[in-house]
């Protein structure tokens, strides 16, 4: 049985979360599309929060 990949929003959310924690500012968002755009910083946004209350290093 084949995998499904997970959608394209779902997708911009993860490597937001990533580019987050791997501090990264939001000025390098990849994506020119506002509904991906709106996923990754929602992604980034997140990373931040839990590396600022101490999830991650």
């Amino acid at each position: 049985m084949k995998r499904q990949k997970r959608d394209k929003l779902g997708r911009a959310h993860s490597n937001g979360y990533q580019a987050g924690l791997g501090g990264k500012t939001k000025e390098q968002c990849p994506y020119q599309n506002i509904d991906a755009k709106s996923q990754w910083l929602g992604g980034w946004r997140d990373a931040i929060s839990d590396r600022n209350l101490g999830l991650f290093k």
